[in-house]
């Protein structure tokens, strides 16, 4: 019962760790985007595209929990915009508890604003569903599994748990710098802080990769809680993909190690 516990936590956490976050720059002045022409249509320019996939092993400590992994699932049509369908899951656990769970996310092509986040959570046998419409024009999300659904104020440019990390790699990121977002589409949770903190060379198991090691700072309690200890290592290149996740828990040690990489057959 203790090893499903302990599965359930480190999974449920993994989770959290890549939703909890999202924001827009304070501290430290950020690169006016730089924008492609497609088919007519503009577009923010992005170091992914459809069809991109990270996979992950998830740990307990040394004890191996399950599978995570990160995909740009197409370049949808949402409300007459294209825009980016990402998706994260976390499977795992073991025959007394499973996980399953599912974050969508459908950012705008242009201005990566969040349009549309979606959790899907099968937890231990128990089903959750969430559905979030952003509508960044007007400053509102409406939680569409509530009913009855209704308006709430959110930001400008909001990003939600999912886009957020995918918004992060599209930021210059120098070491020795800070950087403040005010763009988690929920205005109760912001900021988020970044903090770039070293660089590194890192083995994981998909081979061996200079990197960028931050530190994500939120608000909240959890993995990256102001008292935090947790650490984001992402690619030092143009494409800035998380590489490895390590937190300190009270009750242990929680990781993600990249295992294969694949880029967009269409960049």
């Amino acid at each position: 019962m203790k090893s499903a516990i302990l599965a359930r936590i480190a999974l449920v956490a993994i989770a959290a760790a890549t939703t909890a976050s999202a924001q827009d720059p304070v501290t430290a002045t950020m690169a006016t985007p730089s924008f492609v022409v497609v088919n007519g249509v503009k577009r923010a320019k992005v170091p992914f595209g459809a069809g991109e996939r990270l996979e992950y092993d998830v740990k307990f400590g040394k004890l191996r929990v399950g599978n995570a992994h990160m995909e740009v699932v197409a370049l949808d049509n949402l409300r007459g915009r294209p825009a980016w369908h990402t998706a994260f899951w976390v499977q795992g656990g073991n025959f007394l508890y499973r996980v399953d769970d599912v974050y969508e996310s459908w950012m705008d092509a242009e201005s990566l604003s969040s349009l549309r986040f979606v959790q899907d959570l099968e937890e231990g046998g128990k089903d959750t569903e969430r559905r979030f419409e952003i509508y960044p024009e007007r400053a509102i999300f409406i939680q569409t599994s509530n009913k009855p659904a209704t308006e709430e104020p959110s930001v400008g440019q909001p990003l939600d748990d999912g886009s957020f990390l995918y918004f992060v790699r599209t930021i210059p990121l120098v070491v020795g710098q800070t950087y403040d977002f005010n763009r988690y589409f929920r205005p109760d949770r912001n900021p988020v802080r970044i903090r770039v903190l070293r660089k590194e060379r890192i083995k994981v198991p998909a081979g061996t990769f200079n990197a960028l090691v931050i530190q994500p700072v939120i608000k909240t309690k959890g993995i990256f809680s102001e008292n935090g200890h947790a650490e984001i290592w992402l690619s030092d290149d143009d494409r800035h993909i998380m590489l490895q996740l390590k937190s300190k828990l009270s009750f242990g040690s929680l990781n993600l190690y990249l295992k294969s990489y694949f880029p967009s057959p269409n960049p």
